[in-house]
């Protein structure tokens, strides 16, 4: 559903008294569909939420991933999203600013951690350095670091571990982190950075084996939601924002290997 522009202040006071009613009451309140643009680390735990609200309030979040770098693009080139859970902090609020997304809606759903991951079980002992450096490595993947955010962490991990130059001949990029995963997961990487919320899976034991990179060799990851112009009239955008904050919420995230910094 869409207003035009006469909608006023009673109305958007009706609308935000209805997304409270669904998601207090589990009666749907005028159901809307929404879509949000998601970074690739959280689409998992997008899915699911997105599952758990609509169950809860009737709406319908359609998830759109991709590498924060592109869905920025996407946004500004006028793509239809009316909302955006980002990768990042920084991306938001740049958007923000431009005057491409609603003033004031800006929050950290979210604080990532990024991990070494192999699909062979046993590549990676509890000396992640180690691992990088073994001889039998041939390639090692990460996301752009241009693009995605723990694509950047990756880069940073590396120049914190002094491998960072000795290691381009065997580094391999994915345009996000999803296609990073992808490239271990196949075996066409030996190794490499992911989010780990992609090896922490609800429910399923973790494949092959993990480095958990301490937090001190990168940047916090702080990952903000904002909504979109074009979802701000919308009750199911709004609605899922608000759920992202709920104590409910909160916990399915934290089951994905997020943490938060409050």
């Amino acid at each position: 559903m869409r207003f035009g522009p006469h909608f006023n202040a009673r109305a958007a006071m009706w609308m935000g008294f209805a997304v409270c009613l669904s998601l207090t009451s589990g009666t749907p309140v005028a159901a809307e569909e929404a879509l949000a643009a998601v970074a690739a680390n959280f689409a998992g735990a997008a899915e699911e939420l997105a599952a758990a609200f609509n169950d809860k309030t009737g709406h319908e979040v359609t998830i759109t991933t991709g590498s924060t770098g592109k869905l920025y693009a996407q946004v500004k080139s006028g793509a239809p999203f009316d909302l955006f859970l980002s990768a990042d902090a920084a991306t938001p609020e740049k958007l923000e600013m431009e005057g491409f997304a609603v003033t004031g809606s800006r929050f950290t759903y979210a604080q990532g951690s990024l991990a070494l991951w192999s699909a062979e079980a046993g590549r990676i002992g509890a000396d992640g350095k180690a691992a990088l450096e073994a001889g039998d490595v041939r390639h090692i993947a990460i996301a752009n670091p241009a693009l995605a955010p723990y694509g950047q962490a990756a880069q940073e991990t590396l120049s914190a571990l002094e491998l960072w130059d000795a290691l381009q001949d065997k580094i391999v990029m994915g345009q996000n982190v999803g296609q990073t995963y992808s490239l271990i997961d196949t075996g066409n990487a030996q190794l490499g950075f992911v989010a780990l919320s992609a090896v922490l899976k609800p429910g399923s034991a973790p494949k092959g084996n993990y480095w958990a990179v301490p937090p001190a060799l990168y940047q916090p990851i702080r990952q903000a939601a904002v909504l979109l112009p074009a979802g701000e009239t919308n009750g199911a955008a709004r609605g899922f924002l608000d759920y992202l904050q709920t104590t409910e919420a909160r916990t399915l995230i934290a089951a994905y290997g997020y943490g938060f910094d409050d």
